[in-house]
């Protein structure tokens, strides 16, 4: 079977590119890698790229409804990362203790998708 080294690209579709941008450029301080009027491209970890697609500019993909990312977190940034939103004006709208020890706490972005900021424990055969 050939090689897969991992997710390079994850994608969500936003109504407003500029919004949406500056909200995870600012929460996550991740890099802007490349911007159009069709997509931003944020680079994630080594490796790992979010494409923010303005819904309806793409030709040939689309999507629409609420839709779930989850972001790695150190188990001991968690209590910080909570604490951090709340400073930020945002809500936290669930919290999680998972069977393998793991903890997440799940909140919105502009568009209504639900992010997830996970520790290690949330999957078994996972990190």
């Amino acid at each position: 079977m050939p090689t897969i080294y991992g997710i390079l690209e994850s994608a969500l579709y936003v109504t407003d590119l500029e919004k949406s941008s500056q909200f995870y450029r600012k929460l996550f301080g991740f890099e802007l890698i490349d911007s159009s009027q069709r997509l931003c491209a944020m680079g994630v970890a080594a490796g790992q790229i979010l494409l923010l697609f303005k819904r309806g500019a793409s030709s040939d993909h689309d999507g629409a409804g609420r839709l779930h990312l989850a972001f790695s977190v150190p188990a001991s940034d968690l209590d910080n990362w909570e604490r951090f939103l709340s400073e930020n004006g945002i809500a936290i709208e669930n919290r999680k203790n998972w069977d393998y020890g793991g903890r997440s706490i799940y909140f919105r972005d502009p568009d209504q998708h639900l992010l997830e900021l996970a520790t290690p424990g949330t999957w078994r055969s996972v990190w």
